[in-house]
């Protein structure tokens, strides 16, 4: 899609933008070592790369800055994943070299550490919310109106909650909505029943009860399990020290997001195996199209256990981020493994 020359002066830009958080201008990138390219002709290709929607100009410069366009291209063909200097490493290899005898303290301690260097916000969901899964759903009416939805795990741990029936949905189909419910979702863990609620059972639901809309979000909240526990942040105020986060309306957004566990955990659910890279309006929530998240899962014997992430500015240093999630994702699982053993 894009010329070589234009791939070069695309990386320059997101580069030095990363470090500035200024605008940049075609001045500015023909000293660049190595780019060996006229500021007429990089203005050019300036204007080529905000056409094409890579790039976008604040009303108030004559200098462009990164889309979430251009950040994507940027993180799928230019970004060099840099080495972590020996100082970092030293920092991460030291923590999980460290007698811990309560997992939580590995998790704890990992949110710290990557705040810590990135100044970024970490997140880290533990183990037991994505290992644990259901076993068995039941709802026992209580009337006409209510009934107190059971939710058994792998475990044996058990919550109960009332629940509203809606008016126009006849109680005598319960039965055939726990039945329905037990089939799709048994055996899924915890954090990812509220989105198979949404998109696999409601499909099913809909061809065989009558006026389901109306009771999947008491369902919902049936399937709500207390979760708080198992999520770390650390560095939740190292937003405000991003000069993108000024706004004070758009960092208590941020925080109010970070605050919510739920949504918290609907934002993990879709982490796949490895990093994940989700830049500006390629994040679901409102809340955060601002930033970018980007997650690494961790694994003992092949299954996976948990996520960690780290939540900053679009003009985020995703080389060193990435590197340092790796890093830390293996340490942790190490960590884990040995808890576990």
């Amino acid at each position: 899609m894009l010329t070589e020359r234009q791939r070069m002066i695309l990386n320059a830009i997101v580069d030095d933008y990363i470090r500035s958080a200024e605008p940049v201008g075609s001045r500015s990138i023909s000293k660049h070592g190595g780019i060996g390219f006229s500021p007429a002709t990089i203005r050019n290709e300036m204007a080529d790369l905000e056409e094409l929607g890579f790039l976008e100009q604040p009303h108030t410069s004559a200098g462009r800055i990164p889309s979430t366009q251009g950040y994507r291209y940027y993180v799928d063909h230019l970004v060099k994943v840099s080495q972590l200097g020996e100082e970092e490493l030293a920092r991460v290899r030291s923590h999980f070299a460290m007698r811990m005898n309560q997992m939580e303290q590995i998790i704890q301690h990992a949110a710290m550490i990557l705040s810590n260097i990135t100044n970024y916000t970490s997140i880290v969901l533990g183990p037991e919310m994505f290992s644990n899964s259901l076993k068995v759903f039941q709802l026992v009416p209580l009337n006409d109106r209510a009934a107190v939805a059971i939710v058994v795990t792998n475990t044996g741990h058990v919550e109960n909650r009332t629940i509203s029936i809606p008016p126009d949905f006849d109680v005598t189909e319960l039965e055939k909505v726990v039945g329905i419910l037990n089939a799709k979702l048994a055996g899924v863990p915890l954090h990812r029943l509220q989105a198979k609620l949404y998109s696999e059972v409601g499909e099913e639901l809909g061809r065989h009860v009558e006026h389901y809309e109306s009771i999947m979000d008491s369902l919902a909240k049936a399937l709500e399990t207390d979760q708080e526990h198992r999520v770390f942040l650390s560095g939740a105020s190292n937003m405000l020290t991003q000069p993108e986060f000024k706004d004070v309306d758009k960092v208590k957004m941020i925080l109010d997001w970070l605050d919510e566990t739920p949504t918290l955990m609907k934002a993990f659910a879709s982490a796949s195996a490895g990093i994940q890279v989700r830049i500006g309006t390629e994040n679901d929530d409102d809340a955060i199209r601002s930033c970018s998240l980007i997650t690494a899962s961790y694994s003992v014997d092949g299954k996976s256990l948990g996520t960690i992430g780290l939540l900053g500015p679009t003009r985020m240093d995703y080389g060193k981020v990435i590197s340092l999630l790796d890093v830390l994702s293996k340490d942790i699982a190490l960590g884990l493994a040995r808890w576990y053993k």
